[in-house]
């Protein structure tokens, strides 16, 4: 299956409400950051290259629960910075899960056996523990021996507590379709998570390594061999079937950047989580006052060589409440 019941349904009416409304852009995630600050400096990351005094930020719990509130998003993914370092986290979390938001919380999980108890289990919260590849992989991708086997430790105490846990994985060139399939399978199989969520590597224009971004010709070519013979219906992946056809080049898609927009100390950014063009006060500043139609491939080249589930993963499930054949094509098996 993949997502859960409940969340399916839950968005398939806030779908169809915003049809019936006529709304033609609308959020179905907000990426909410509510620090900038990590205790990892991760090569492929442009996010903790700010000044000490914005690292030191930390957002109060008012301000992301309104933010939250004034889009209207049925689902949140909290990340940063590492969400763990701020002090009022699990407050914020509460405050979401007590709206019945889907809440997921992005983590290294360097922090998270310690902080465990601060949180409840809840059919509406879940970690999403970054984990980019199996030991010597991972530690390589966060520049620190030992985090692989910390990450393994904290996600089976979650577990163990009754938590419902997904990861998140990053590929970048280095990868191939065998470390694709040795990651996954150790997550489906061995540690046995929730779900898992994967995706190609952007372009960070501050991150340290500028050398092993995947372009859309690399990304088509090496998900679609790691997802040959039929692997991916095996995995329990956290993502639209027609948003993995998107990446192995059996389906195409215009990016929908409001569909996931960013809210951070900053505001709401312009256009994208992967793009600073500005921020606004509002999410509905956000869609009134900029120009949509100058980002997107072709348009900007920024975007040409995009494939990030922020931009195309909405564009997907959106697509599939406006023709039947997506609409079969997203009840059926990833």
């Amino acid at each position: 299956m993949a997502v859960p019941m409940r969340q399916a349904a839950r968005m398939g009416a806030y779908l169809m409400k915003q049809r019936l409304r006529g709304n033609d852009k609308y959020p179905l995630i907000v990426e909410l950051e509510p620090l900038f600050q990590c205790n990892l400096a991760c090569e492929g990351c442009g996010k903790i290259q700010h000044p000490e005094h914005e690292l030191r930020r930390r957002m109060p719990v008012a301000q992301a629960i309104a933010a939250i509130e004034e889009c209207g998003a049925p689902m949140v993914s909290i990340a940063g910075g590492e969400p763990l370092i701020h002090p009022e986290i699990d407050e914020i979390v509460r405050q979401l899960v007590k709206r019945k938001k889907f809440v997921y919380l992005c983590t290294n999980a360097l922090l998270l056996e310690k902080k465990l108890d601060k949180f409840t289990p809840s059919p509406y919260f879940s970690w999403a523990v970054h984990i980019d590849g199996l030991r010597e992989r991972h530690d390589a991708s966060v520049a620190r021996e030992g985090v692989f086997d910390k990450a393994v430790a904290a996600i089976r105490a979650a577990k163990a507590k009754g938590f419902r846990v997904t990861t998140n994985t990053t590929f970048f060139t280095h990868d191939s379709p065998e470390t694709v399939r040795s990651v996954l399978d150790f997550l489906n199989d061995e540690l046995e998570v929730d779900q898992m969520m994967v995706s190609p590597a952007y372009a960070y224009e501050k991150a340290p390594d500028q050398e092993h971004f995947l372009g859309v010709r690399q990304t088509r070519e090496l998900f679609r061999a790691a997802f040959a013979d039929g692997r991916r219906k095996k995995w329990r992946l956290n993502h639209s079937p027609l948003f993995l056809d998107f990446l192995e080049g059996k389906a195409d898609f215009e990016c929908t950047p409001w569909g996931i927009p960013s809210y951070s100390l900053f505001g709401w950014q312009r256009p994208c989580y992967l793009m600073g063009d500005g921020y606004t006060a509002t999410y509905k500043e956000l869609l009134e006052t900029t120009d949509w139609d100058k980002y997107g491939r072709g348009n900007d080249p920024r975007c040409d060589n995009c494939m990030a589930h922020c931009g195309y993963e909405p564009t997907a499930v959106m697509a599939a409440t406006r023709s039947v054949r997506h609409s079969l094509r997203a009840l059926m098996q990833p």
